[in-house]
């Protein structure tokens, strides 16, 4: 059973100062943009950092949960007008699943007389995974080990990862403050393009990774990015923002439209780590939202 969208779409206004606060809080007359993060993948499944690794693709679950996305769009009859992916694989097949989804609904729409058309997509390469450098394609396990593995859990604005040697030769390193950086300039950019070109009351999709999503939340929240890893973003979630002229208001975070029961965390979690990441969800099974042993999939 999935979630009706549709309570997100537009907040009504009434003319009451008391109404008003309570109904318009979300700000009205402005641009609605939900952050996905992509399905499971082959590294979030086996527990690895994937970054900017190539060849990491969506597994069987992954795939599911990016047509589910993309299925709740089409029941709650939204229409999004701009699509825009990270550049990375796992991203780019959420985004054409999703799409998909998008243009059976448009064709019905045209079999119907009423006016519809596809979207494009967009890559954005902003929106991008944070570069973990040296980290790359390395098991949690072994990266919890690293001194700076307890930068990134607690003072995280300090991390900065260095750049690849060896196997991940080639890989640069980048800071966190500059992903964060990057993905909100981006972010805000493309919301006033999509205010611009197609109205206040316009739907937008980014489709991106764990921690860029989580430091675009802390952003909108007004959080300070050491405290962007309290914030959870799991496979193929929705969170979604609203940029009014005076302050973003974030309406949803880490929405997977499914039972509570996936909310319930597993015994293994008690270490209070995040999943760098965003690891692999609720339902990775034992061990699935922590870092101590097993490790829970990450990217």
């Amino acid at each position: 059973m999935y979630m009706a969208w549709s309570t997100i779409t537009r907040p009504i206004c009434h003319s009451t100062p008391q109404a008003h606060t309570e109904t318009c809080r979300y700000g009205d007359g402005v641009p609605t943009v939900l952050l996905v993060r992509h399905g499971r993948t082959t590294a979030n499944a086996s527990g690895v950092l994937a970054g900017w690794l190539p060849g990491v693709n969506l597994d069987e679950v992954g795939r599911e949960q990016a047509d589910a996305v993309g299925r709740r769009l089409r029941e709650a009859g939204l229409a999004p007008v701009r699509l825009v992916s990270s550049p990375l694989p796992r991203c780019v097949e959420t985004a054409e699943r999703i799409l998909a989804f998008g243009e059976a609904q448009a064709d019905a729409d045209a079999e119907a007389g009423t006016e519809a058309g596809g979207i494009p997509l967009d890559v954005d390469e902003r929106l991008g995974e944070c570069r973990y450098g040296a980290w790359t394609g390395r098991p949690l396990a072994e990266l919890a080990k690293e001194p700076l593995w307890r930068v990134v859990q607690d003072h995280p604005s300090a991390a900065a990862f260095p750049p690849g040697e060896g196997e991940s030769a080639g890989m640069p390193g980048e800071s966190i403050a500059a992903m964060s950086a990057r993905a909100v300039a981006a972010i805000r950019e493309i919301d006033a393009e999509v205010a611009s070109a197609h109205g206040a009351e316009a739907i937008w999709v980014a489709v991106s990774h764990g921690d860029v999503i989580k430091a675009i939340l802390a952003d909108a929240a007004g959080t300070h990015l050491d405290l962007f890893q309290r914030i959870v973003v799991d496979p193929a979630s929705v969170s979604v923002v609203r940029f009014t002229s005076t302050r973003p208001f974030v309406v949803r975070t880490n929405d997977i439209g499914s039972s509570l029961a996936g909310l319930v965390p597993p015994a293994a979690a008690a270490s209070g780590d995040a999943a760098v990441g965003g690891g692999a969800g609720a339902d990775a099974g034992p061990g699935g939202g922590a870092v101590d042993e097993p490790v829970p999939p990450s990217g």
